[in-house]
């Protein structure tokens, strides 16, 4: 009843702008004839990995590229800020990595401008205030659209409630705390390590900026059922009808952070996050394959109804090379996300790019669709 009280109120406001003159309902095409019939697992959406990321500065790059070049190639991609991803580029999915830093300042010098004769100090406000910081290589890598992981959550946020009604959005979150090289000395900032409460702190921001009708969260899509993994399996995703307007959350790592994040909230009990677990566990729900190569295993999750990131290229080398192999893979597999760093091309490279078969935001999914899915009406 709560799900149909939420999707009743979106419609209610939809048929109020259609209405009243220059009021837009949403950038999507809702229709509600698959509202019901549709889940959010059986449409494929177009994704970007490491949303957030700018251009490195060409200084900075052209040293690191005199140093490590093979490092360096990797680095070299950058992206719009995230309401103009969503806007012009159609994109549903995007991640952002996060570093902790409760007491701020962790990373308001940037050391490797020493290098080029610069002061290290960034002189930008918001990385001394206390919070998650959002960047992809301290001191390096560091050029962001949205310095902090609530500004991001923010333009997300706001995003969302000037276009209601929009197909489900998917934040993936990396938590970061890996220790980089300083073989000059410079004195880069060491990165917290993410416990427990760096692990809090992530779900904290969130609801800090969300309310908890805006989101698709674990609890949610169990229901009365014993486990996440029970639920999706036997009841399946919330409809588009449910889903429309809403965000969710998933954590990008593995292993002991992962593990970490769970400990404490069986199947993710009162947590925000859905985190990548194998199936046969009860957080099982959301399972990252980066690598497509093995498409059959894919299809053979979305079918079970598990929801599934796949990425369509890796570090630069598909937009150099312009081969397509992996990208077609990716959207042959079924996953439901596929994450680029190439929804438009780059042409420094060539003409590489990903977008979803038949050009609109989202398809009715290759692997699972019902048999009255029509992309148009998504």
């Amino acid at each position: 009843m709560k799900r149909l009280r939420v999707w009743a109120g979106i419609t209610g406001f939809c048929v109020l702008c259609a209405v009243l003159s220059g009021c837009s309902d949403s950038s999507d095409n809702g229709n509600s004839g698959i509202e019901s019939s549709v889940a959010m697992n059986q449409v494929q959406y177009l994704g970007t990995h490491n949303s957030y990321k700018q251009l490195l500065r060409r200084d900075l790059f052209e040293i690191l590229t005199s140093v490590v070049p093979d490092v360096a190639r990797t680095l070299d991609y950058g992206h719009p800020p995230l309401a103009e991803q969503f806007t012009s580029q159609g994109i549903r999915q995007i991640e952002l990595d996060v570093f902790y830093d409760p007491k701020g300042g962790l990373y308001s010098n940037r050391q490797a401008l020493v290098l080029v004769g610069e002061e290290p100090a960034s002189g930008i406000p918001a990385l001394n205030e206390p919070g998650l910081k959002v960047l992809h290589v301290q001191e390096i890598d560091y050029e962001t659209s949205c310095y902090t992981f609530v500004a991001c959550l923010k333009e997300i946020r706001n995003w969302s409630n000037d276009n209601p009604g929009h197909l489900p959005i998917l934040v993936l979150v990396e938590a970061k705390d890996a220790v980089i090289d300083d073989p000059l000395g410079l004195g880069f900032a060491i990165p917290l390590a993410f416990d427990a409460a760096a692990l809090d702190a992530i779900d904290d921001e969130v609801l800090s900026v969300f309310s908890a009708e805006s989101l698709i969260t674990p609890d949610w899509v169990r229901g009365q059922r014993a486990t996440l993994e029970e639920a999706i399996l036997a009841d399946g995703w919330p409809s588009l009808g449910q889903a429309r307007g809403r965000v969710m959350f998933a954590l990008d790592n593995g292993g002991a952070t992962r593990d970490n994040y769970i400990e404490g909230h069986a199947s993710l009990a009162g947590r925000v996050l859905f985190t990548d677990s194998e199936p046969g566990t009860p957080e099982a729900a959301f399972i990252k394959k980066n690598d497509p190569a093995d498409y059959t295993a894919i299809q053979e999750l979305v079918r079970l109804n598990y929801m599934v990131r796949a990425r369509a290229d890796a570090d630069t080398d598909q937009a150099r090379t312009g081969d397509t192999t992996r990208r077609d893979t990716a959207l042959l597999s079924g996953a439901q996300w596929i994450s680029t760093d190439y929804p438009v091309a780059d042409t420094r490279f060539t003409d590489y790019k990903v977008s979803i078969p038949g050009g609109n935001i989202a398809r009715c999914n290759p692997v699972n669709l019902p048999s009255d899915c029509q992309d148009s009406d998504l």
